[in-house]
């Protein structure tokens, strides 16, 4: 909503001031086309020279992110919370019980009472496979953290190629526009035997590639980039929390230090208030 909200204000008070400073918006129209060809096009070339197709495929559904906010709500911290809590009781109690349900969680009837969190392979493989490998290391819960907080750094490294490749090309917008405008000159040196307002609506066509690559760069691109690297980083501390409540499994604490250790990482914006949550796991023990 706020991105849309942006985008209008950034065009009505760009071009609004434009129009009411007396300028007349016919030499952008009749110019725009083509130097939105040479511009976009020339970003678009370089986007696909500069990036792997991994970073090209996740682009557009990177761009929906931006718009649609982080993935993660508070509800959803206190569910994966309640996850783990209860599997870590079952880790602790009935080790074998436990293996039904990481080894085949869509079937799990843990796995099953949150749903969102199910939908999320990644979040379910880290859960599963951490306690996966404890159940085989518990005398050397350090060697189980490393390589769960080294999977979780490779899982960020790559989200952050998305917004690093818009940002990229943000910065290279200006200098693109520069190129149209140069072309643009080239044509009107050509024509230099026309008359004065020719000439001049000739230079101002041109004016126009550098006016449209700045403007594309800072008033849409950079700041698409920017708000996908805040969605993303706020995303990832969701596995963040999920690291976290692991880590003080491995080192077996108490299931509720365990949980709340976890509550503690996550965003205060977002996080689950500490009443709440007890509550929550108290309606899961006398369920048990």
């Amino acid at each position: 909503m706020f991105g849309i909200v942006g985008i209008a204000v950034t065009f009505a008070m760009v071009f609004g001031g434009y129009v009411l400073a007396g300028g007349k918006l016919g030499v952008i129209m009749r110019s725009l086309p083509y130097e939105m060809m040479m511009i976009g096009g020339a970003a678009l070339g370089a986007y696909l020279l500069s990036n792997d197709a991994s970073t090209i495929k996740k682009t557009l559904s990177g761009l929906r992110r931006a718009f649609r906010g982080a993935r993660w709500k508070e509800q959803d911290y206190q569910d994966v919370l309640s996850l783990q809590f209860q599997l870590l009781r079952i880790a602790r109690s009935n080790p074998i019980e436990l293996e039904e349900h990481i080894e085949n969680p869509a079937e799990s009837a843990i796995f099953q009472l949150y749903p969102r969190i199910l939908e999320s392979a990644e979040v379910v493989a880290i859960i599963c496979d951490t306690m996966r490998s404890a159940s085989l290391n518990y005398d050397d819960p350090f060697q189980v953290e490393e390589i769960l907080t080294r999977r979780i750094n490779l899982i960020k490294e790559e989200e952050a190629h998305v917004p690093h490749a818009l940002q990229g090309t943000a910065d290279a917008l200006p200098a693109l526009g520069i190129v149209a405008a140069v072309l643009g000159v080239i044509k009107t040196m050509s024509s230099i035997d026309q008359p004065p307002e020719i000439l001049g609506k000739m230079i101002g066509g041109a004016l126009v590639g550098t006016f449209l690559g700045v403007f594309l760069a800072y008033g849409f691109v950079a700041p698409l980039a920017q708000r996908l690297a805040s969605v993303t980083k706020q995303d990832q501390a969701f596995l963040d929390v999920v690291k976290a409540t692991l880590i003080a499994g491995l080192h077996q604490h108490a299931t509720n230090l365990c949980v709340e250790v976890g509550r503690q990482a996550a965003p205060g914006h977002i996080r689950p208030s500490f009443i709440d949550l007890e509550n929550r796991l108290r309606e899961l023990k006398r369920a048990a």
